[in-house]
């Protein structure tokens, strides 16, 4: 068990989990809180992972949670992968996303849609030691995901990539990527081809490193591809049957978005709880007011209200149940809760909370992509209102 002692309270309801489980959480809670607390204002500040994190990441597991054990991986649950990435968003958001990309996009993929050779190629070295990315969005392809420019033209034995791709998330750390291409424009949608480009590849390049508001020390970057060449073998799935990895891959990926928000939540829920007990004002601990103590009861209550539905739809994919509409209603909600949580925290440390000093600031600011990537939260509602028109 954890060595990290919190109050009864602010742990989530172990009635949630299982005795394994509730065992792996609290051993990446200990790990979060000794190897990547201590930098995670360092890391904000300079815009940048610490490499010896991301190795401990590796060393700890957390970077092949589903993958099968004889690929190196755990060969666990998509409801671990989810506690793994809420306990490190609890302490950093940067570090979380990078770990659930890893495990709800990349892998998961690979898992499900590779060969057997790329299954035993590639499965081993993302779960000991090669970071992924997964790249579908563009300039002009965001919401709209399948408006790709990006092009792929078969040659002799290999398929030439041409194009850029924006906004991707681990790109600077990233040896493997997921890239979504064009085959055949004529066809529109279905001529959207997933191809595994190694960073190695030639012609293909990192470029811009975006400079964010939140999550700074996740690498966000532009990608280029100039006749860049990739192994004919290197197609995943079948060729123009992109747009169905895309949209499944993705709306598993959006409860790892769901479960980071709640990470991100839980760390400011936590810090305002300690705050407002030791904080004292007309000769009295704040927390001793009932307007504070409203307001504290309105974070936790939203706080559970997110994390349940998060799991719920982790539950529900485990399963091999429907989750689509399950999974676009917890990163919805859960987005919504974190920029919430997080703002009021900031309100209740006052001045002390709209600086560097105290962590809440972060936990703001790391909270509002939530709403924008791995699906908007007008996108998901749009999703919602769709399936339940269906039902009609």
């Amino acid at each position: 068990m954890s060595n990290v002692t919190l109050a009864e309270n602010v742990r989530p309801a172990l009635t949630m989990w299982s005795e394994d489980e509730i065992a792996f959480r609290d051993a990446v809670r200990s790990f979060a809180e000794a190897e990547i607390k201590p930098h995670v204002t360092e890391m904000d500040e300079k815009a940048q992972m610490k490499p010896e994190i991301v190795s401990k990441l590796f060393e700890m597991g957390l970077m092949g949670i589903e993958s099968p054990e004889k690929f190196g991986g755990a060969g666990s649950s998509f409801t671990m992968a989810c506690i793994a990435v809420e306990e490190l968003a609890r302490v950093d958001g940067s570090v979380s996303v990078l770990c659930d990309v890893q495990n709800t996009l990349v892998t998961n993929a690979i898992i499900r849609y590779a060969s057997e050779a790329l299954k035993e190629k590639y499965l081993p070295q993302l779960a000991r030691e090669w970071v992924g990315a997964y790249c579908l969005s563009e300039s002009s392809s965001g919401s709209d995901a399948f408006a790709l420019k990006c092009r792929a033209e078969k040659k002799d034995a290999k398929w030439i990539l041409n194009g850029n791709k924006l906004w991707i998330t681990n790109a600077k750390e990233a040896s493997f990527f997921i890239v979504f291409a064009n085959v055949d424009t004529a066809k529109g949608y279905k001529g959207i081809t997933a191809f595994i480009v190694e960073k190695g590849f030639k012609g293909f390049s990192v470029g811009k490193k975006e400079n964010k508001l939140g999550i700074r020390a996740s690498s966000t970057c532009e990608l280029i591809f100039e006749n860049c060449e990739v192994p004919e073998m290197n197609v995943l799935g079948e060729v123009g049957k992109g747009y169905k990895i895309a949209i499944e891959t993705l709306n598993e990926g959006r409860i790892g978005i769901g479960a980071q928000m709640v990470g991100i939540t839980q760390g400011a829920y936590e810090a305002t709880l300690n705050y407002i007990k030791s904080r004292e004002q007309f000769g009295k601990a704040i927390g001793q007011f009932q307007g504070v103590q409203f307001q504290l009861a309105q974070m936790r209550i939203e706080l559970e209200a997110a994390r349940l539905m998060v799991y719920n739809a982790a539950r529900l994919k485990d399963a091999g149940q429907d989750f689509i509409e399950s999974a676009a209603m917890a990163k919805y909600y859960s987005s919504k809760v974190a920029e919430k949580v997080t703002s009021m925290a900031i309100d209740l440390f006052g001045g002390n909370g709209f600086t560097k000093e105290y962590p809440v600031e972060k936990f703001w600011r790391d909270a509002k992509i939530g709403q924008i990537y791995e699906g908007t939260s007008n996108m998901q509602l749009q999703t919602i209102a769709k399936m339940e028109m269906e039902k009609a």
